[in-house]
């Protein structure tokens, strides 16, 4: 049991010291501006005649700068051939004469296309205008970015958006979406992960903020994408953010915070909208080929991205093929359970125990009974005698001689076997100037293969209840607790462990959009997203199992434990392929999510203000979302036919009906405010009627390289389905027997009161919604030209949030409403007859046990309730420079920083608020995250370093904290013709795998945050047509 003692810290002086460095630096910027007045870099362009859009793609590209392309804008115009040495505002000019557009540069040289004004009427002439001196932007573009549905002139707004490149994903080294994603400074919470498995194990999550993955929303072009369809940890709805193929993107959009107002339900913690290519105009075709230097996990990436358009259409496709081998423990040779670095020096570490028979019952404390001289050797290398031995009470005590093995974590899968397909099309048909129709299509088709766990034996199986741990048997006149192991030996190799999964995404849309009295844009789409899945693993089936091993069952005991008698032959042996063939089967699982919505959208400036016009955007939805998961029938909790294998079922569908408004409404010249509100209605079995929530923004610009803003936003999610639907999810688990701890005075170290136990969690349509409130305030300041800073504060609340009464937690009140004590001897504050002793007493389920007064638990009956209290609280902060010299190229460098100030919870209404929770040993979330690139580029040649420095976590044995952890990118490319592209890339270029935590003695003894893959090695070659 991990020791709870905390270490002391002190956040507020590292939280100052930061400061004061970021307050100095900044000062130092400001005072000398000068620094930064290089000349302006030119570059060598070779743009053929093409649409225009394309053509300010190809100058991006070559400039290394980004610039926001509104399609709107640049539909119908043809861009003319740039040839030659020019700067990038020489190039702009010469790309946008006679189009009507200009362009601007904003925050860290981000430049925006805009639609200049026509000259306002004046009695008397203007000045002429020198011919140097660009034209004045006076009508920007309107280009819609993440947490507004109102088009703006600038990428920056009251809440902190941030915008990641294809380009820059290509720069940093990530082969998937995915990649990119989790390595946002904001998505520092703790998730499922490769390593550590559980019931979502081929799915990707994000936890923006520590506040769960079920509480970010992933937005496709702004249309929520279908939930994945088995559920999160068995029991709670999340989205796939691995299912999106690279090659399709343009942009992504990340709003960390509250967002409900816009889009309704889930957007909690966040919105993560991916942006998909559009207008496209040529070919370009990508290979990537790649493998990790210590061994395993090749990687192949194909992609085809091109796109055609003529006077009044234009059709965007890319197709995407991607290939992982599957990665093994033991092709990794410091995989070892003997590196165990907190093992007791009295013992050293122990092999895993693949084949004992204990004596006297299931207890760590009872001896083992020795096996016939040669057993072990029987399994070829596989297993190895072992004399195992424990401290207790603080002496060494011979427990006796078993088979253990070294392998057994050697088979586990460090990363999957993948085989991924993807297709996307996007068209657009204009019937005039003021109406167009598009139809969108994404298709995702994905193969993957993990393993699937090895399969254990400890007792005879009853159906509908699951198996034992122990039984009586005459053969050695005493109740046995024998377990086994089954090894590739058994079964005929490692693949025959695998699981398998099959899943495709499909999100269709349809749509027509259009100018409405020359002053509004309206969008009216129909979409359908749906995700399918499956998964299959092969399980040994319990009756064959009883059959095989364990006999009838010969009667009971005074105590009601059965009596059986095991076969010693089978027992000590292995099994031939072949019979275990005979006593399993295949276990299916299937499942799929949908949703279908139709939206409408208007927006626009109703009328012009004094200091501007008063923008709005009005949005009406309607949605039925839904899902059905079908687990092999014979896991279900009740049938249990499987031999330690459970399941959960569910399905149900849900309507949504929503309206919305919005308003941009200038104040001053120098102030604007936004406003949102928007009412959710639901039609379902829940007690959610609706929610309403709204937004209030301020942008205030003293002058136009600086912008200081604040956000509030109220929040909501409705209860996840499948805690409303599920017929019943069960899971088996080790816990702590707290009852029988207490009453035989082992607490609060209860060493040898834990064995396995069966959870069950049941859907529960009388919950509510969760409700949260998020606000931020912060500056972006453009310091000078292509160097910007950002700074913002945030803070979000959440209540009523669900959360599941974790096992330890009912089986801990259980002992205390039962002794009156908690596990530290302190009294215990319900009385045995109160409320909750009555609820909780309930929830377990215990059968007698031959030996022990106290009953073994068999059932742990898990409920969801709207209880918890979440706040969390940090500041983020950003740098983008961008400098361009004549001689030494272009540079990009960006700097990310986020940092929690505060993380607060409370679990159930009767508990106190924890309000250290932020540094709490069983918290994993990251207190703090940075990320820095630079990119470089002069004539053919470019390079980029990409950095990733992740915050300590709390030891394992509870006391103090890892070490920091840092990961770098490294790529260098060159343009080898005028259509061909090399590039090499070195993934974790040191080859660093996790902090050295000396107190872990949990295999693989770190935290499964980290990624043992190590150091990866990769080639593009990239070849365009234009």
């Amino acid at each position: 049991m991990r020791n709870t003692t905390r270490a002391s810290n002190r956040p507020g002086r590292t939280v100052v010291a930061s400061a004061l460095a970021t307050a100095l630096g900044l000062s130092l910027l400001g005072m000398a501006p000068a620094s930064f007045a290089q000349p302006a870099a030119t570059h060598q362009f070779a743009v053929a005649s093409q649409p225009l859009g394309e053509a300010l793609n190809r100058l991006a590209e070559t400039a290394g700068v980004q610039i926001m392309v509104p399609p709107d804008l640049v539909r119908g115009h043809t861009a003319p051939a740039l040839a030659g040495q020019y700067t990038v505002q020489q190039a702009l000019d010469r790309l946008l004469a006679g189009t009507g557009l200009v362009h601007r540069s904003t925050r860290g040289g981000v430049i925006t296309i805009a639609r200049a004004a026509a000259p306002a009427p004046s009695s008397r002439p203007s000045p002429p205008t020198a011919a140097a001196q660009p034209a004045e932007t006076q009508e920007l573009s309107t280009v819609q970015v993440t947490g507004s549905r109102i088009k703006r002139a600038e990428v920056e707004g009251p809440s902190p958006v941030m915008v990641i490149s294809a380009q820059q994903i290509e720069n940093e080294g990530h082969a998937t979406v995915f990649e990119a994603l989790e390595s946002l400074v904001m998505a520092g919470g703790a998730v499922e992960t490769e390593l550590s498995g559980g019931f979502s194990a081929n799915a990707h999550p994000l936890n923006l903020r520590g506040l769960g993955p079920g509480r970010s929303l992933l937005l496709i072009d702004g249309r929520r994408a279908a939930d994945y369809p088995f559920p999160y940890g068995g029991r709670s709805n999340f989205q796939n953010f691995g299912n999106i193929p690279s090659g399709a993107v343009e942009r992504i959009e990340v709003l960390a915070g509250g967002a409900s107002a816009i889009y309704g339900a889930d957007a909690v913690s966040g919105v993560v909208n991916v942006v998909l290519k559009r207008n496209y105009e040529g070919d370009v075709f990508k290979l990537r080929g790649g493998t990790s230097t210590m061994g395993g996990r090749d990687r192949a990436d194909l992609q085809w991205t091109g796109g055609r358009r003529g006077d009044d259409w234009s059709v965007t496709y890319a197709l995407q093929y991607y290939e992982q081998e599957l990665l093994y423990g033991f092709q990794r040779s410091d995989w070892d359970r003997r590196r165990n670095p907190a093992a007791d020096p009295r013992i050293g570490a122990e092999p895993s125990a693949m084949l004992r028979i204990r004596r006297g019952g299931t207890s760590s404390s009872n001896p083992l009974i020795a096996l016939p001289e040669g057993t072990c050797q029987k399994w070829g290398g596989e297993f190895i005698d072992w004399t195992y031995r424990r401290i207790s009470g603080g002496n060494v005590q011979t427990l006796g001689d078993a088979c253990g093995s070294w392998n057994d974590e050697r088979y586990v899968h460090l990363s999957k076997g993948k085989e991924e397909a993807a297709a996307y099309v996007f068209g657009t048909y204009d019937f005039n100037d003021a109406l167009q129709a598009w139809a969108s299509l994404q298709v995702w088709d994905s193969k993957a293969e993990s393993l699937g766990g090895f399969e254990s034996i400890t007792g005879p199986h009853t159906d509908g209840v699951g198996r034992r741990g122990d039984f009586y048997d005459p053969q050695f006149g005493a109740v046995i607790a024998p377990t086994r192991y089954l090894s590739p030996v058994d079964l005929g190799g490692v693949a025959e462990m695998n699981q398998h999964y099959k899943e495709r995404s499909v999100d269709l849309a349809v749509g027509l959009r259009g100018r409405l009295a020359e002053r509004f844009d309206w969008d009216a789409t129909l979409s359908r997203a749906e995700y399918d899945f499956e998964r299959t693993r092969r399980r040994m089936v319990g009756n064959l199992v009883n059959d095989f091993f364990f006999g009838p069952q010969l009667g009971s005991t005074s105590k009601g434990v059965p009596i059986h008698q095991l076969n010693l032959d089978r027992w000590l042996r292995p099994l031939t392929p072949q019979e275990y063939a005979s006593i399993s089967t295949l276990a299916r699982y299937e499942a799929e999510s949908w949703v279908t919505t139709g939206s409408f959208v208007l927006t626009g400036d109703l009328f012009e203000l004094p200091p501007g016009p008063l923008g709005m955007a009005v949005v009406m939805e309607a949605s039925r979302q839904g899902y059905a998961l079908d687990s092999d029938p014979r896991v279900q909790p009740g049938v249990v036919q499987l031999y330690n294998l459970t399941g959960t079922n569910g399905g149900g569908e849900r309507d949504r009906y929503a309206a919305g408004i919005e308003f941009s409404i200038p104040i001053v010249d120098t102030l604007r405010a936004s406003l949102a509100g928007r009412f959710d209605k639901y039609d379902d079995v829940t007690d959610v009627n609706d929610a309403k929530t709204w937004n209030a923004g301020l942008e205030w610009r003293p002058f136009e390289s600086l912008l200081a803003r604040a956000s509030y936003a109220t929040s909501f999610k409705a209860p996840d389905m499948h805690w409303v639907f599920s017929e019943g999810s069960g899971s088996y688990g080790t816990s702590v027997d707290p009852w029988r701890c207490i009453d035989g005075g082992a607490n609060p170290g209860c060493s040898g009161y834990s064995y396995s136990m069966f959870s069950v969690t049941r859907g529960d349509p009388a919950l509510e919604e969760e409700t949260g409130k998020s606000w931020s305030a912060g500056v972006v300041w453009d310091i000078a030209d292509g160097l910007a800073v950002n700074v913002d504060y945030w803070n979000i609340e959440l209540n009523g949030a669900l959360e599941r009464m974790a096992n330890a937690e009912i089986l801990e009140g259980e002992a205390g409403c039962r002794t009156g004590l908690k596990l530290n001897g302190q009294p215990f504050e319900f009385a045995a007859g109160s409320g909750y002793c009555q609820l909780v007493t309930s929830l377990v389920t215990r059968t007698p046990e031959e030996g022990q007064g106290i009953g073994r638990v068999t059932e742990i009956r898990s409920l969801p309730i709207n209880q918890s209290y979440r706040r969390v609280a940090g500041i983020d902060a950003g740098l983008n420079w961008r400098l361009q010299t004549a001689r030494l190229g272009r540079y990009n460098l960006r700097l990310n920083w986020s940092h929690t100030l505060a993380s607060e919870r409370q679990v159930q209404a009767t508990d106190a608020v924890q309000k250290d929770w932020r540094d709490d040993p069983d918290n994993l979330d990251f207190r703090s995250r940075i990320t820095t690139g630079v990119d470089w580029r002069l004539g053919d040649w470019s390079a980029g370093v990409f950095g990733t420095r992740y915050g300590s976590l709390p030891k394992y044995g509870g006391v103090g904290r890892t070490g920091v952890h840092f990961l770098w990118n490294a790529n260098l490319g060159r343009q080898i013709t005028d259509k061909a592209a090399l590039k090499l890339y070195v993934n974790n270029v040191f080859n660093s795998l996790h902090p050295h935590d000396e107190t872990n003695s949990s295999f693989p003894y770190f935290y499964d945050v980290y990624s043992p893959v190590g150091r990866e090695v990769a080639v593009q070659f990239e070849y365009r047509l234009h």
